[in-house]
C-alpha cells in the first residue's frame, strides 16, 4: 500500500495542493539536495517511496542507494547529516528539491568529500 495519494487527475497534481510525487518504472525519483541559506547544489540522488516517508517522518535526508540497494540516511557512516527545511517539487511532481542544514563537515556531501 502506498503512503502517498494515487494520481489521477493531472489538474489535482499539476495545480492542486497535495503531495503526489511520481515514482519512475523503478520506483524512483530523483532528488536534489540543496543548501537552504546559500542556495548551493550539494548533491544529487534517488529516493524511493520508503526513503521519501522516511525523510518526511524523521526531517533527515534518506536516499535510496542504487548501488547498495538499501536505504540511506545522509550522515549515518559520514556524521554530515542533512536535516530537512523544506521540500519542493516541480508541477508534475517528478523530481524533488529539498533545502537542507547539513551538520558535520558542511563541505562533503558527497562520499568522498
Amino acid at each position: 500500500m502506498s503512503a502517498f495519494p494515487a494520481r489521477n487527475d493531472r489538474h489535482e497534481v499539476e495545480l492542486g495542493s497535495q503531495f503526489q510525487p511520481k515514482f519512475g518504472s523503478d520506483g524512483l525519483i530523483p532528488c536534489i539536495a540543496q543548501d537552504h541559506e546559500s542556495g548551493e547544489v550539494l548533491m544529487f540522488a534517488f529516493m524511493n517511496e520508503e526513503s521519501l516517508g522516511h525523510t518526511l517522518k524523521t526531517g533527515k535526508a534518506t536516499y535510496w542507494s542504487r548501488s547498495r540497494s538499501k536505504l540511506w540516511m545522509k550522515g549515518e557512516e559520514s556524521g554530515n547529516v542533512q536535516y530537512v527545511k523544506e521540500i519542493r517539487t516541480d508541477c508534475d511532481q517528478d523530481v524533488i528539491l529539498i533545502k537542507v542544514e547539513q551538520k558535520g563537515d558542511a563541505n562533503a556531501s558527497c562520499h568522498n568529500g
